[in-house]
């Protein structure tokens, strides 16, 4: 192999720990992605009750 390769390699084994390292990595992944869509979905609900309420309030007529 070249240098190049052996440092990739080293890298990618994590000193012999990458059967622990890339499973955590990829279950912190999983869950920060579970995050956004949970985070994106409650946005998209209150904002169609806020659009809810809003609509269902009288208009103001004029300056208070």
């Amino acid at each position: 192999m070249m240098p190049t390769m052996d440092r990739i390699a080293t890298f990618f084994a994590m000193g012999g720990y990458a059967a622990y390292v890339w499973p955590a990595f990829a279950v912190a992944a999983v869950v920060m992605a579970a995050l956004v869509i949970a985070t994106l979905h409650t946005l998209r609900r209150r904002e169609r009750e806020i659009a809810e309420i809003i609509k269902g309030r009288p208009q103001r007529s004029g300056p208070r």
